[in-house]
């Protein structure tokens, strides 16, 4: 029978040095349905928030088109978005950005496709437009690899319709930063043969043409610098427009990635080209993972251990990552010092009624954690809720209560447009900065076409007129933004003033939420309110083991207020001893215990600790 101890990474913090990790997920719009309604996008940041998970990566650009309406694609291409029904008539990414940071997570936006152009599509639209742009082997033909249709990454054109997209995202959205992958920047290394990049290096080599072997060494090494090169225009690109903005990479891992896509990683880290690298260390099983994330360590972390973190598959097809697995592998990060991962995605989390993202949540994830590259400041704080019956909202008039479903319950309703009848919303923000202004948006046929909101912000007022019969204004819609300073005030306003007879105003809940594009530089969180830092427990505890009933791994935490010898033992219903998870001295802190049951018949089992004289038990449940 196998025990293994998982300490939390966090035992025993002081409280001015709080847990600093990535917990990051990839939302996809393959195998998974996350992103096609607003109504799943902001039930899946309640949840990630919940397991306090802090970083998303939502997919933006696949296929060829993005997920979002975007003037570069309908410039190019004569579409502002793909071509699925589900992300037309609507913001994919305004969405995701908006129920994110509500629950302060930080949106990285993921540039998937990069150089590729399609899958076996001989070079699909963007190829069928600009056919200059197709990357070409030695032959002439069209690079393909592993399905995927590539155009050339050392393109002038190509790459500069690659960074508009980044910095269109940049400059129309309020995110944290944007990610490359396996393919931005890549190329498999059979391409560089066409027109455009063939041009460059006769411009570099008086005139000499590229050897004729794919794989000849300084051929290689010539692509792959260029791709390096443009990995720094882009980092160019994203600081000109913010040095908090994030360029984010998760390469295929070293070497193999230069082998196969001429990707040099470890000169982008060693260049600090970079705010993060997240390897793909994608593996199935636990003996595979730690010689991937081994060779990574020595060839990436080693030389930029800041900016290191691990990309760690969670389901691919049918298969889906189980937590024994999960917990294995963030242990092992922890424990060769990696701050954090990137789970590949979404789904594989959720998966199983939610057995990974859950069993993250109450135990490695159990305390919140900022973000690394934050230095330790709470850089998206949650957003600031008002709600129509709390006690910073003020009514006055003929306001009526109704089960109408709201925000979080129902809502208020005036059928009155000659009794003067308004609502104002107090908050009190965290910090002097611009805060972006938020209602929530219920439409209905027969509400006003004329809500009246009333913005304040320092010393000045702007007004809104809200169409609350239009049914695509639902959910968290911007109304504008305001300067605000510390302390409790008013900040938005709702009034009957200029509804029509047979009208019905109605209020809901109101958000503030800070905007870092106009307030960059502010620092939020540090040693301020709202500090939720793990310090040295208080008291000797045991917790309830998670998950139960389980089957057939369960796990089980331990509190300890200073450094105690601990007897931690698994007992049946008949008060045999049937497994020791831990018997020695123990420091401070949190500590996970894992018992693996596979050897074990189904039934109960208690969990006892012993503690300087001190008894605990636990009662779990063993369901086969």
């Amino acid at each position: 029978m196998k025990t293994l101890l998982l300490p939390l990474a966090l035992a025993a913090t002081l409280i001015a040095q709080p847990l600093q990790e990535m917990r990051a997920v990839w939302l996809t719009n393959v195998d998974s349905h996350v992103l096609e309604t607003d109504k799943n996008i902001e039930e899946a940041m309640d949840y990630l928030a919940s397991i306090n998970v802090n970083v998303v990566f939502p997919v933006v650009y696949n296929a060829g088109y993005t997920l979002y309406p975007s003037e570069v694609m309908n410039d190019h291409f004569g579409t502002p978005v793909v071509p699925n029904p589900s992300y037309q008539g609507r913001d994919m990414l305004e969405r995701v950005t908006i129920e994110a940071h509500r629950n302060g997570v930080e949106v990285i936006p993921w540039l998937e496709y990069g150089f590729a152009t399609s899958y076996s599509q001989s070079g699909g639209h963007i190829i069928a437009t600009y056919p200059e742009w197709a990357l070409r082997d030695g032959n002439g033909d069209l690079v393909v690899k592993n399905g995927f249709d590539w155009m050339s990454a050392i393109n002038p054109d190509a790459q500069d319709y690659i960074i508009s997209l980044a910095t269109e995202i940049l400059d129309n959205y309020d995110v944290d930063g944007v990610q490359g992958d396996d393919r931005l920047p890549a190329m498999p290394p059979t391409g560089g043969y066409d027109s455009a990049t063939v041009a460059v290096y006769r411009a570099e080599h008086s005139g000499d043409d590229p050897p004729t072997t794919s794989n000849d060494y300084f051929w290689k090494r010539w692509r792959a610098d260029k791709l390096t090169e443009f990995m720094a225009r882009l980092r160019d690109s994203v600081k000109a427009r913010g040095d908090y903005l994030i360029l984010s990479s998760s390469p295929t891992h070293y070497p193999w990635g230069y082998d196969e896509y001429l990707q040099d990683s470890k000169e982008w880290a060693s260049s600090a080209l970079v705010d993060n690298i997240i390897p793909q260390l994608y593996r199935y099983d636990y003996a595979n993972y730690q010689n991937t994330l081994d060779q990574s360590l020595s060839n990436i972390r080693a030389v930029n251990p800041d900016i290191f973190f691990a990309g760690v598959l969670a389901k691919a097809g049918s298969w889906v990552i189980d937590w024994e697995l999960a917990s294995d592998i963030v242990a092992l990060n922890r424990a060769n010092n990696v701050a954090g991962e990137t789970f590949f995605f979404y789904e594989g989390l959720r998966a199983n009624e939610n057995l990974v993202g859950d069993s993250l949540g109450a135990t490695h994830y159990a305390t919140p954690a900022r973000i690394p590259w934050r230095g330790g400041e709470v850089f998206r704080p949650k957003a600031t809720i008002v709600n129509e019956t709390d006690a910073g909202a003020h009514t006055s008039g003929a306001w009526i209560e109704t089960s109408v479903r709201g925000y979080r319950d129902g809502v208020l309703r005036c059928e009155d447009e000659t009794t003067s009848t308004t609502i104002e919303y107090e908050f009190d923000p965290p910090v002097e900065a611009w805060y972006d202004i938020y209602y929530y948006g219920v439409p209905n046929v027969a509400w006003t076409t004329a809500a009246t909101y009333t913005l304040y912000s320092e010393g000045d007022s702007s007004t809104v007129v809200v169409d609350q019969t239009d049914s695509e204004l639902r959910g968290w819609r911007k109304l504008g933004s305001a300067y605000l300073r510390e302390g409790s005030g008013r900040v938005l306003k709702l009034d009957n003033s200029r509804i029509g007879a047979d009208e019905i105003l109605v209020a809901d809940a109101a958000m503030v939420m800070i905007n870092r594009k106009k307030s960059p530089d502010v620092v939020v969180g540090v040693g301020g309110r709202d500090e939720r830092v793990a310090a040295t427990p208080s008291e000797f505890t045991l917790r309830q083991n998670y998950p139960n009933p389980f089957n057939a791994v369960t796990v089980v935490a331990v509190s300890l207020p200073k450094r105690a010898d601990l007897s931690l033992s698994v007992y049946n219903a008949l008060g045999e001893k049937v497994a020791d998870l831990a018997n020695g001295a123990y420091d401070a802190g949190e500590r996970l215990f894992r018992w693996n049951a596979d050897d074990a018949a189904s039934g109960v089992y208690y969990c006892r600790l012993v503690v300087e004289n001190r008894v605990a038990a636990v009662k779990m449940l063993l369901i086969k």
